[in-house]
């Protein structure tokens, strides 16, 4: 069965935080193989078409993941920044313009891509929203959000869903 992908983040390195599902409660993998990962980033709009991922880069993702995850909700680890630094220094292919002064594409790698995500984690932190990523307020989930909200004061990682839940859940109460 295909697991589906949580986009609420807000960015795309947030995004990649949630493919480990349920932290706080009972944790799940939503990229469990090689090829989740490749559907993940075609998905997250990261590329055109899946790329190829094997098994030994798709733990590389994973540790990626973890640390940004650490680094994100105020947890990190004295080796995730090494980690982060790591892929976001590689070199990305670019697009390449040709005699003809057409766009000559390349695909990008698995391994381009988590260079891409290290680099959004990075530019997150340092921007003006690195306070402002938060953990959702309900107790059944664990995911990260950007609040980008004019006040700060987003509590819920997706009013269509925890928030909601909280809001009927404060209204049933109130009976």
């Amino acid at each position: 069965m295909q697991t589906s992908f949580t986009w609420v983040g807000g960015r795309p390195s947030v995004d990649f935080t949630a493919t480990l599902g349920k932290r706080q409660q009972a944790p799940f993998e939503r990229i469990p193989e090689p090829a989740d990962l490749g559907r993940w980033f075609q998905e997250a709009g990261l590329a055109q078409v899946a790329p190829q991922v094997s098994r030994a880069v798709r733990g590389l993702a994973v540790e990626l993941r973890e640390a940004l995850y650490r680094l994100f909700s105020g947890t990190a680890l004295p080796a995730d920044v090494g980690v982060v630094n790591r892929w976001s220094s590689r070199r990305l292919p670019g697009p390449r313009l040709t005699a003809e002064r057409s766009l000559e594409g390349t695909s990008p790698t698995a391994t381009d891509l988590l260079g891409v995500l290290a680099r959004d984690g990075i530019d997150l932190l340092t921007g003006p929203l690195g306070g402002r990523i938060r953990t959702c307020a309900a107790d059944d989930c664990s995911l990260l959000f950007v609040d980008a909200s004019r006040a700060g004061r987003r509590r819920w990682c997706s009013m269509n869903t925890c928030g909601a839940r909280a809001k009927m859940a404060t209204y049933r109460s109130a009976d």
